[in-house]
């Protein structure tokens, strides 16, 4: 029996993605499990963005898919509220119980070109979603696709082309339209704007706001680029290794960071001012993120971190608070750490 918090849409508690080992092609020595997710917990509340946030291979991919049932999870929980108001342990659900809910979680993926069939046209693509959940009749769905690609800026009589014909941000709008398609209630974007050129980048985060306040929407934005997610997110999760290492709203954690890593990270995004620019220092972290197969003792950051001490390297860091601001840092509440300011208008142009 799972319960959930006031507001809270979903809650994940201890998640844990174990993978099994592969056998080594050279060399001798046991192969070990790979711990891609690992004690991961946060909350999506109704009606807001969540960001999630860290380098290639910190496990925020393998988190969504935790969350869609591409992966069943080694261990945790993932409470969903379902529209009925009703908590339901997603984690805990076979393929075929888990069916139900298909529609209310959706995702958008990260190559609008690879993510669409080439050899269906827009009307199908979008269409088949309908049909499969029995949403739609044959007669009710060239209607229910016209008013989708409209909605996303597209002309409804473009419906019969294929999708080599669009651009890259038209496609990413198709697949927009397509999750749409089931009045989803949490919709999960898993880089979706990163293979997008700069000016179509902002149009499509322009978009995905509007569409989130027509219809209700939540997100879990997944990405990279801190441009982005301080433009459309309105709290962020930081992943290291497979953990949470800070999570705040994002004036706290833009202006003030309580982790070395997340600092790192925000000490490469741009600011709009040239002067600022000028003055501030760009972190570079020594090192590569550390393998979720062979992770180093204690804190995982510890051997690129310039604060670490030997508790770092024998100790893991639990989680602090800080009135709504987290951090796994040992010494969270005594380092001085650089921000960026917020504006009022972030530059998207600049991610």
């Amino acid at each position: 029996m799972v319960d959930l918090a006031p507001g809270n849409l979903v809650e994940v508690r201890d998640l844990e993605m174990v993978f099994a080992p592969r056998a080594k092609l050279f060399g001798s020595g046991k192969a070990r499990p790979v711990r891609a997710v690992d004690g991961v917990s946060f909350d999506i509340r109704q009606g807001e963005t969540l960001g999630v946030v860290g380098e290639s291979g910190c496990g925020k991919s393998t988190v969504t898919r935790c969350i869609l049932g591409a992966h069943k999870p080694s261990a945790g929980t993932i409470a969903y509220r379902d529209p009925q108001g009703r908590a339901v342990d997603l984690a805990a659900l076979s393929e075929r119980q888990r069916r139900p809910y298909c529609t209310d979680l959706r995702f958008v993926f990260q190559d609008p070109q690879a993510s669409l069939d080439p050899r269906m046209t827009v009307v199908d693509i979008i269409s088949e979603v309908l049909r499969v959940n029995g949403l739609a009749t044959g007669r009710e769905i060239p209607g229910i696709v016209a008013g989708l690609l409209e909605r996303v800026g597209l002309q409804p009589e473009s419906a019969g082309r294929y999708p080599h014909a669009f651009s890259g941000g038209q496609r990413q709008r198709i697949g927009i339209a397509r999750a749409l398609a089931t009045r989803p209630r949490l919709v999960i974007l898993d880089e979706a704007v990163s293979a997008l050129d700069v000016s179509v980048r902002a149009q499509t985060l322009n978009l995905l706001k509007d569409l989130q306040e027509e219809f209700g929407l939540t997100y879990l934005f997944v990405s990279h680029d801190l441009s982005v997610i301080q433009y459309i997110c309105d709290r962020v999760v930081v992943m290291y290794v497979g953990q949470i290492v800070e999570s705040a709203p994002i004036d706290a954690l833009y202006i003030r960071p309580r982790h070395p890593y997340t600092e790192a990270l925000l000490s490469a995004l741009p600011v709009p001012d040239p002067r600022r620019q000028r003055q501030r220092q760009r972190i570079h972290l020594k090192g590569e993120v550390a393998d979720p197969a062979n992770r180093p003792s204690g804190c995982a950051f510890h051997p690129r971190c310039r604060f670490a001490t030997e508790l770092c390297r024998t100790t893991a860091p639990p989680l602090q608070e800080f009135g709504g601001h987290v951090a796994a840092c040992h010494y969270a509440a005594d380092l001085d750490l650089r921000g960026v300011l917020s504006d009022p208008n972030p530059q998207v142009a600049h991610a």
